[in-house]
């Protein structure tokens, strides 16, 4: 019996287990190409003069998308699903308090920076999807050394 038999269709999920990290590490590029953007657009609508931000779409559904990309591959690969989960998560945060600090930017007329916390959070999440989508190309060599 499964742990969640009841509550998701784990044999459902069965059929995307190969396909998942791929789908996470992709949904990790989009959201890093996505933040580009919405800096970009935060930085002209600061030029315009524009004391309040809206948030970008685009970047935020990305986001989303990836936190619930990240649970369910916690459902078909537990260990790297929790950790994918935890990073996910922390960048979901890290993009939240971002934003609300180049609100405060605009709001006060200073400087307006990039988004580091959030670019380093992203650069985390980067390297471990891909180290779980990719880890089939360095296998051989990795069992070679260990």
């Amino acid at each position: 019996m499964q742990p969640l038999q009841f509550a998701v269709p784990v044999g459902a999920l069965d059929a995307l287990e190969p396909y998942i990290a791929h789908v996470v590490l992709a949904l990790v590029l989009v959201n890093m190409f996505t933040r580009i953007r919405a800096h970009s657009v935060h930085q002209q609508q600061v030029d315009d003069g524009a004391d309040e931000l809206s948030r970008y779409l685009p970047h935020s559904i990305t986001t989303v998308l990836l936190v619930l990309a990240s649970f369910v591959f916690l459902i078909v690969e537990p260990h790297g699903g929790m950790v994918m989960s935890v990073l996910a998560i922390g960048l979901f945060l890290t993009d939240f308090f971002e934003f609300e600090s180049r609100q405060v930017e605009a709001r006060n007329d200073m400087t307006f920076e990039r988004p580091k916390g959030a670019v380093a959070a992203s650069l985390l999440a980067l390297l471990y999807a891909g180290y779980q989508s990719l880890f089939v190309f360095i296998q051989p060599v990795w069992n070679a050394i260990v």
